[in-house]
């Protein structure tokens, strides 16, 4: 037995529906019609406040693509200071091999349109260049660690907006929903009464498809995976190494970008 039919006889107020001609199975179906609509109006609210969350997982998604470009902009920045693709492979090298998707678009990018050339000062053209290096890849690899903790906490608010949408989904009967809203075809103001503003004439015509709420992909925001890094400390030596080889083999351009 439907739980809204079972409810009727426990309606609050059911006594001032009872009319002395309504014989009992009018009032039955008068009572069961009236749950039908309290249940479809719950159904409604809960509804509601799951778009609400999925809205709150856009506003996510978007400032954490914003900081996804932030880092992206401090990568752009120590590819620059490569100089030679051969350069970037090696530093891709001492970095764990080619960055993947998103990332990979930001290898020899302009950057000043967002970050500037990172000032240091030493005795000599060589240290200095070492010293921008080493400061723009520390100031990258902290970009890179606070994106990943934005998206870590996307995540797991995915997760949890997909485990209220399952617990939504069982606290309603969907297809006992869909057929007491096809029932009020002919009865156009109780269904705009009940519906309010959350349905369009379209969703109305195929509800069984607009009731159904699919879980969340974190795919479908298009939110890069962060990149996971090496320590700035624990590659020091390999970089130090790499800006070296840039200097000797480089010296005039090296000039340029320090200038």
């Amino acid at each position: 037995m439907p739980l809204w039919t079972a409810a009727v006889r426990h309606l609050p107020g059911s006594d001032a529906l009872c009319d002395p001609l309504m014989d009992e199975d009018d009032l039955v179906s008068s009572l069961t019609r009236q749950v039908k609509a309290e249940v479809v109006e719950n159904y409604l609210f809960e509804r509601r406040l799951i778009e609400l969350q999925i809205e709150h997982l856009h506003s996510m998604a978007g400032a954490a693509m914003q900081q996804a470009q932030e880092a992206g902009l401090r990568l752009a920045r120590i590819s620059n200071l490569m100089i030679e693709p051969e350069m970037q492979l090696r530093l891709d090298a001492i970095l764990g091999g080619k960055p993947p998707g998103f990332w990979l678009t930001f290898l020899g990018a302009k950057y000043r349109g967002g970050v500037r050339l990172i000032g240091a000062r030493a005795l000599t053209k060589r240290a200095k260049f070492r010293k921008v290096v080493l400061e723009s890849y520390g100031r990258f690899h902290a970009r890179m660690e606070q994106y990943e903790e934005k998206y870590a906490r996307f995540v797991e608010e995915c997760s949890a907006v997909n485990r209220n949408i399952e617990s939504f989904q069982r606290n309603f009967d969907i297809l006992s929903i869909v057929n007491f809203l096809k029932s009020l075809d002919t009865l156009g103001i109780e269904r705009k009464k009940i519906l309010g503003e959350n349905f369009t004439a379209q969703e109305t015509a195929s509800l069984d498809q607009s009731l159904f709420i699919r879980p969340i992909a974190v795919e479908k925001f298009h939110v890069p995976a962060p990149w996971h890094l090496p320590a700035p400390d624990a590659i020091r030596g390999k970089l130090c190494m790499l800006v070296e080889e840039i200097c000797t083999r480089y010296p005039e351009k090296v000039s340029k970008i320090l200038r």
